[in-house]
């Protein structure tokens, strides 16, 4: 798979201007969103957008990334991901998501913010995209 995204320049030159603050509004939509049955869908399709908008990367380019039992990348079924989102993933993506975006405002932490924003899918709702 060849990876899509932009150059390293322009990803930086992207979070600078835009990725930062537009990803702090994203995920307060997303979690909004996320408060309702109905939004519930539209929230984790937010929440799953996050890595592009904060830098422009392209999702499923990670070549570290865990797969969940060997499933080679693949998402669990809907119902699995379902109930780890009721009984784990909403408050575990809070607190990954609030450490995440106060890493990513600070330069020795960026990498790691980044890194864990790129993660955030998986840790809401065992996402791989």
């Amino acid at each position: 798979m060849g990876n899509d995204s932009p150059s390293l320049v322009v990803r930086g030159i992207w979070f600078i201007v835009v990725g930062w603050w537009l990803t702090g509004v994203l995920l307060g939509v997303a979690y909004v969103l996320n408060l309702t049955i109905i939004g519930l869908p539209f929230g984790i399709k937010v929440i799953n957008y996050v890595p592009k908008a904060l830098t422009l990367k392209e999702t499923g380019t990670d070549t570290d990334e865990i797969t969940i039992g060997g499933s080679g990348g693949s998402s669990p079924s809907i119902v699995v991901r379902g109930v780890y989102f009721i009984l784990v993933g909403w408050w575990a993506s809070a607190i990954w998501t609030l450490i995440a975006y106060l890493l990513s405002l600070t330069v020795i932490g960026l990498p790691v913010g980044v890194k864990m924003f790129n993660r955030l899918p998986k840790v809401v709702s065992l996402y791989s995209g």
